[in-house]
């Protein structure tokens, strides 16, 4: 079984430790946890990380996040996965920092990465796993709080959350997706 695990942010050291990167954040943490690098390959940085007899194909796509779709499209063709088989992990400001939840399916809620993997991959119909990183922020001023830095209070927390979604990715893996919503969803 081949699952692709697909990490929205930005490229850049300038974006690196920002809300908006969490995906990526959480990828390098498992990655590190499991001892794989990365490598540049086409339109991302990928690497692959065997689990339970399950190959899960990483990638944190190059393209910047409001064109993740062409990542994600190339890679879910180039390796014949299916998108039920696709989890794409990304901030949510709707939720409170640090919750998680996973769902099969869902609308981009203006999401721009979202946005752009629905209008490439073929609609809505692909799991993903929303990382809240809260909404504390004036009115008008979403983006610059989703490419601000974490507060140390929410940079301390990270790793709980963090480590809470690489459960939930082996999860969605091997016990699937409804017995790990059921399981983890906050």
């Amino acid at each position: 079984m081949k699952y692709l695990i697909v990490g929205l942010g930005n490229i850049g050291p300038e974006y690196e430790l920002t809300r908006h990167n969490i995906g990526f954040l959480t990828l390098d943490r498992l990655a590190d946890k499991e001892g794989i690098s990365w490598k540049s390959d086409r339109l991302a940085f990928k690497s692959e990380v065997k689990h339970k007899g399950r190959s899960l194909h990483l990638i944190k796509p190059t393209t910047y996040m409001n064109l993740s779709g062409k990542a994600v499209n190339y890679w879910m063709k180039e390796l014949n996965i299916p998108k039920e088989n696709i989890l794409v992990l990304v901030d949510d400001v709707a939720i409170p920092f640090g919750k998680l939840r996973m769902r099969a399916k869902g609308s981009a809620a203006g999401h721009n990465g979202l946005k752009n993997i629905e209008a490439l991959c073929g609609g809505q119909d692909y799991p993903r796993l929303r990382m809240g990183i809260g909404d504390n922020f004036p009115k008008g001023r979403q983006v610059d709080y989703v490419l601000g830095r974490f507060t140390q209070q929410e940079f301390d927390e990270l790793p709980v959350m963090m480590d809470k979604a690489i459960d939930m990715i082996f999860g969605f893996c091997t016990a699937g997706i409804a017995q790990t919503m059921t399981q983890f969803n906050d």
